[in-house]
Formats: C-alpha cells, sequence, structure tokens
C-alpha cells in the first residue's frame, strides 16, 4: 500500500493507494476519530459493486452507516440531489461528529464533499473514489460543488477530506470509455507540472490502457504526489494551484453546452487540453513539436482532440465560458504552458483566438465514440 501525504499542517491527511483499499475504510475512518454514526452516499452504478464491502468495513470497525443512493450521472450534481442528500442524513440523525464517505467517482466525490461541508455548517468526510478520475484528480484537494443550468461548479467550497482510500481494484470494472477519460487528467499532470512524467506516459502508453497493475499503481501515486504538492503550497487556488485547470476553461463549457450527457469531463478536457495547448504556441511560444506531442498521447489514449461546432454552439460555448470561475475583471483567463512539464496562469486569451482555435480542431472528426456514457460495469 503507497501512502502520500497531504501536507496541511493540523488537517494535513494521507491517501492510500493499492489494491484492496475499501477494505480499510472502517479501521481508518476509526484511526482518525470520527464519530460513530456516517453516511455513505454512492450512486445506482457503484452501490451494487462496493457499497455492501463500504458498510461491511465500517460495521466491523463499530460505525452506524446510512446508504444514500443518488443516480448515476454528472446530472446528479446538482443542488436537488443534495437536498434529498439533506433530509436523509437528518433522519439518520447525523450530528456534527458523525461523517461522510463518498463511493465512487467524481460527480460523487463532489456532491458528498459539499454535502458534507455545508450539513451543520460542515461535518467531516472521506473519500473513497472508484474511477481514475477521481483517483488521481477530483477526491484531493477538498474542491467540491454541484453544478448550476448556466454552469459547472458554480456552488462549491473547499472541504478537505480527512482521508483518501484509492482502491486500484476498483478500476477493473470501469468501461473502457470511463478509464480513458480518466487519462485525461494523468496526461495534465505531465503537461503541467513534470516533464519526465509525460515521457514515461509516452513510454508505457500502452501498459497503462492494459490496466497493468504495476503501471496504474505508478501513475495513480505519482499524480496524487503532484497535486498533494500543488495543494500543500496553495489550498484555496489564489495561485500555483490555477495551473490545475489546464484545458479546463474549455472542457467545462463543453460540458456545459452539451447538457452533460454527450461527454465525459475527461473526453472534455482532452479537447480543451489540446486547444490550450495550440493557443500556447501562440501566446506563450510553445513549440510546436510539443503541441503535437500532446495530441498524439490523447490521440494515443483513444480521447478526443477535435470537437466540430455549429455557429449557435460556438456562441453558448462564449457564454458558458464567461461564467468560469476563472473569468476577472470580464476578462477570460486561460493557464498556458510554455513547455511541457511547465505551465502558469492568469493569461486573458481573445475570443477571436479561442474561436480560431477551434474551427481549426474543427476541420475534422476525432472519430470518439461518445455514446456509451455507463461507468462501472458488473
Amino acid at each position: 500500500m503507497r501512502t502520500v501525504t497531504v501536507a496541511l499542517g493540523s488537517r494535513s491527511y494521507p491517501i492510500l493507494i493499492g489494491p484492496g483499499a475499501l477494505s480499510k475504510l472502517g479501521t481508518e475512518c476509526a484511526a482518525a476519530g470520527l464519530g460513530k454514526r456516517c453516511a455513505v452516499i454512492t450512486d445506482t452504478q457503484v452501490g451494487p459493486l462496493y457499497a455492501p464491502a463500504a458498510l461491511k468495513a465500517l460495521r466491523q470497525a463499530g460505525f452506524d452507516p446510512v446508504l444514500i443512493t443518488v443516480p448515476a450521472g454528472e446530472k446528479s450534481k446538482c443542488l436537488k440531489v443534495v437536498s434529498e442528500c439533506y433530509d436523509l442524513m437528518a433522519a439518520h440523525r447525523l450530528e456534527r461528529k458523525s461523517f461522510v464517505a463518498a463511493l465512487g467517482g467524481g460527480v460523487v466525490g463532489d456532491l458528498a464533499g459539499f454535502a458534507a461541508a455545508t450539513y451543520l455548517r460542515g461535518i467531516a468526510f472521506v473519500q473513497a473514489p472508484t474511477t481514475l478520475l477521481a483517483q488521481v484528480d477530483s477526491s484531493v484537494g477538498g474542491k467540491v460543488g454541484v453544478n448550476l443550468k448556466s454552469g459547472k461548479n458554480l456552488v462549491g467550497a473547499f472541504h478537505q477530506p480527512r482521508l483518501v482510500l484509492c482502491d486500484l481494484k476498483t478500476l477493473a470494472t470501469l468501461p473502457e470509455r470511463e478509464f480513458r477519460a480518466g487519462l485525461a487528467e494523468v496526461i495534465k499532470y505531465g503537461v503541467i507540472f513534470d516533464a519526465a512524467f509525460f515521457r514515461s506516459l509516452e513510454t508505457n502508453s500502452n501498459q497503462l490502457l492494459r490496466r497493468a497493475p504495476k503501471a496504474l499503481t505508478e501513475v495513480v501515486a505519482r499524480c496524487c504526489e503532484i497535486k498533494a504538492e500543488v495543494v500543500s503550497q496553495d489550498e484555496t487556488e489564489t495561485g500555483l494551484r490555477a495551473i490545475l485547470n489546464f484545458g479546463h476553461t474549455i472542457g467545462h463549457a463543453i460540458e456545459a453546452i452539451f447538457h452533460y450527457g454527450a461527454y465525459l469531463h475527461g473526453e472534455a478536457i482532452s479537447i480543451g487540453q489540446v486547444a490550450a495547448a495550440l493557443i500556447s504556441n501562440r501566446l506563450s511560444n510553445l513549440p510546436l513539436e510539443d503541441v503535437e506531442r500532446i495530441q498524439l498521447l490523447f490521440k494515443r489514449c483513444g480521447l478526443p482532440t477535435h470537437i466540430a461546432l455549429r455557429t449557435a454552439q460556438w456562441e453558448r460555448l462564449q457564454t458558458a465560458m464567461k461564467l468560469d470561475k476563472k473569468v476577472s475583471g470580464g476578462s477570460v483567463n486561460f493557464v498556458l504552458s510554455e513547455r511541457i512539464g511547465a505551465a502558469s496562469w492568469g493569461h486573458p486569451v481573445p475570443m477571436d483566438l479561442v474561436h480560431s482555435v477551434l474551427r481549426q480542431l474543427g476541420s475534422r472528426p476525432s472519430g470518439q465514440d461518445v455514446n456509451d456514457t455507463r461507468r462501472h460495469k458488473p
């Protein structure tokens, strides 16, 4: 079992990475001194697969859990579903010393974390991510929130988990499309922070796509190390942490205009990162060779790198980008890369340049099938 620590002083917490980590849920929560009454929030895809093991682990350690199951998919990440969770948490008499365990992917983690951050003005929560994307990114760092119709993650909070358990066995049940979508966040860490890691992904992408256990362990651990380092330096995104948003300004807008259905998050930010690389070439002197390497790695991982937008869709995309949390003074700010392994934030980008780059990406289709949005398979 690998352990990575997010260093935040008295609020520091461990990330446990390895096969079978979920079986430690009860003992680790007990070691963290969490209250006995708790809620396990999961969804209709993950719950049948892993909720029995999570509940068993908690009960064996003396906890009294209630299971809360929400519909699978991005559309559950909304205030209506959070309100339903509040009601069930209150019915189970969760109190200030109680906690919430998030069992699922990024949607469940964000939703459950936001419920924990706001119920009784904040109670503890634990992350047990079951998707690659959640294990390498969304479960770490304390960003929690929900979507509004007008945009993604527009309501949220910073609420750090008490611990994170990344059980690599859960990745075996991910559909291929969902697994590949998680690789978009993995590639991002190489682009923005670690050139050697990016090179290793170029070399070992076939092993990753085969889900080789050793390759998965190394990749999840390295991604968690990078995010832990960034979050430890800038918890609330006043500076350095903004680099983690590379490709997300356009990616989040793509998700929004397609109503969180046509593209998985990883697919949307794959396109967003390729677009950000092209913009970086024009504004931050990212070498064209690096742009091509970035685009090629996404393609090797079976991720979309092109998108064709009609005029009406482009207009809606502009509106969605202007609602992004990174807008300042009415200007849409981007994270740009000057070379693979380095990035900087706060770059205002003219909309005509964004439009030009997206037209370039619309010149040929990606060939990516984005119709199967199932997340886990039995």
